[in-house]
């Protein structure tokens, strides 16, 4: 027992310890910047990744993956607040997420994300990128009041309200929070050029945020009328548990919308979960599998303890765990230790967190939306053919129409549909044979037939000349719905009349003079 504590002391210090710091640096600006684009407190989005390294970590059965907000949820979670009317009822839907994505493990249910077709999923992580840009495009230009954004991406170019829109926008623009901007997506442009080798031992997202308080700090000093103002910078409360808003569970059935959005929360936080523990887990090089279902569990008790402590809803999230990886974690201990520095910050220098422009935040949010909705992701939709483009295409332009739910359903419709045309149309083979010296229609039926190759075979039938000669051999199936026998021996009996020799081969007739 000792010698095991003594070992995971040692992994600790040498490589859980650097890389949960590492994973601190570039969590602590996401956690800000995604509760700011889900139009939740700031305080909340912090609260999610302390949830996510405290409380995930442990009970997850992942060594690698790391637990906070996601960018993916984003669209999600501000569309839930805006219907919901109040930030205490949306935390009963972050809850019930919570609460299904538990029953989803408990039920051993993690295969749930197979069943979602890839050109789907990327149509909808696209979408939500392109949203991510659009609502932080105010906030990068110092429009400190971007309340119209709440009514979906479509509603800033809607005939009636563009003008005004962009009327009122232009009076709000600031030099200064545009020129942090700038400095911030320049300083993120730049740290991934090979070039700049020695940045990269600062995480992107710090190196912005660091240069962004540096940059407002020069102009302040200068006096210079570039200077943020107040509404321009992060204000997370001293007292930070104070503050925090609590469910109020006398709301609980109060209206069908928490339950059907923290239903609609929980799925989309269980797929962003499982392709991103996919992902971490090709990246391992120790090639250690993440259990699904005991994922979901973690998850959903971490939603649980979001939902009940103020905080928004959480998933694995790639950019955490690749970080994690790249600083050399070993253990789950390296997830915990990043929330235990969110924690000591929280509680120790929301001074400093208060320095943070809105604008370097908001640069983050967009590069992270570019890498959601990258034009060589389009490109290589597009190299697929038309049976992954379209499905992706559509849930995207339908998502920005309407909402996620019914993008990610259109979407699915019509995968769905492509898949049954690809998987049935070569269920039989019509040819031409000679049997017995006589010339023969010859329809070959496969290994399984259903009514899905109702309408095809029916409208072969009809077009059998007259005076011919049919064969229909069933030999080799191993499954023949009773819709097809039926119109089988429908035709049997109209063929007499038309003049159709017809041979049934290893096909059982049924009765159809009941049939009306």
């Amino acid at each position: 027992m000792k010698r095991t504590i003594k070992y995971y002391r040692i992994i600790w210090l040498k490589h859980d310890l650097p890389a949960g710091l590492s994973v601190f640096f570039v969590a602590l600006p996401l956690c800000l910047g995604i509760a700011l684009a889900s139009d939740a407190p700031l305080y909340a989005g912090l609260l999610s990744g302390i949830i996510g390294g405290l409380v995930v970590s442990l009970i997850s059965g992942s060594q690698l993956a790391v637990s906070g907000p996601a960018a993916g949820l984003t669209t999600l979670v501000a569309a839930s607040i805006v219907s919901l009317g109040d930030f205490k009822i949306f935390l009963l839907s972050v809850i019930v997420a919570g609460l299904f994505q538990l029953i989803l493990g408990l039920l051993k249910l993690g295969v749930i994300a197979n069943y979602f077709p890839s050109s789907v999923i990327k149509g909808m992580l696209a979408a939500i990128g392109i949203i991510l840009i659009s609502k932080q495009i105010p906030i990068a230009i110092g429009y400190d009041q971007p309340d119209f954004w709440t009514n979906g991406f479509l509603k800033l170019f809607n005939l009636n309200d563009a003008r005004s829109n962009f009327s009122d926008m232009s009076r709000h623009i600031s030099k200064g929070v545009l020129l942090v901007t700038l400095i911030s997506l320049f300083v993120l442009y730049l740290h991934k050029q090979l070039f700049a080798n020695k940045l990269k031992l600062i995480p992107a997202p710090l190196l912005a945020v660091i240069i962004g308080v540096f940059t407002n700090f020069v102009f302040i000093n200068l006096s210079s009328e570039y200077s943020l103002k107040q509404t321009q910078l992060v204000n997370i409360p001293d007292n930070i548990f104070a503050s925090v808003t609590l469910p109020d569970f006398t709301k609980i059935f109060s209206t069908v919308e928490i339950w059907k959005n923290g239903i609609i929360i929980g799925l989309l936080a269980t797929l962003e979960t499982l392709l991103c523990i996919e992902a971490i887990d090709k990246l391992d090089k120790h090639n250690q599998i993440t259990p699904n279902n005991r994922e979901l569990i973690a998850q959903g008790i971490g939603n649980m303890a979001c939902g009940l402590l103020g905080a928004i809803p959480i998933t694995a999230v790639v950019v955490r765990g690749a970080a994690n990886i790249d600083a050399g974690a070993r253990t789950k201990l390296a997830a915990f230790t990043h929330g235990l520095f969110l924690l000591l910050a929280v509680l120790f220098v929301p001074f400093l967190l208060n320095k943070i422009p809105y604008a370097s935040l908001s640069a983050i949010l967009i590069v992270t939306g570019y890498n959601l909705a990258k034009p060589k992701l389009f490109r290589n939709m597009w190299s697929l053919g038309w049976k992954q483009f379209l499905p992706f295409l559509l849930t995207i332009i339908v998502i920005l129409l309407t909402d996620l739910l019914i993008g990610v359903s259109i979407g699915l419709l019509l995968s769905i549909y492509f898949i049954i045309r690809n998987n049935f149309k070569e269920e039989y083979k019509i040819s031409k044979r000679v049997l017995n010296g006589i010339e023969s229609e010859y329809i070959k039926l496969n290994s399984n037939v259903t009514f899905l190759n109702k309408v095809s075979l029916r409208k072969i039938l009809d077009e059998v000349a007259e005076y011919s000669v049919l064969t229909i051999d069933g030999s080799d199936c191993n499954f023949i719905d009773y819709d097809i026998l039926e119109i089988i021996s429908e035709f049997e009996n109209k063929a007499h009349d038309r003049h159709i020799e017809l041979h049934l081969i290893g096909i059982e007739k049924v009765n159809v003079t009941a049939i009306h």
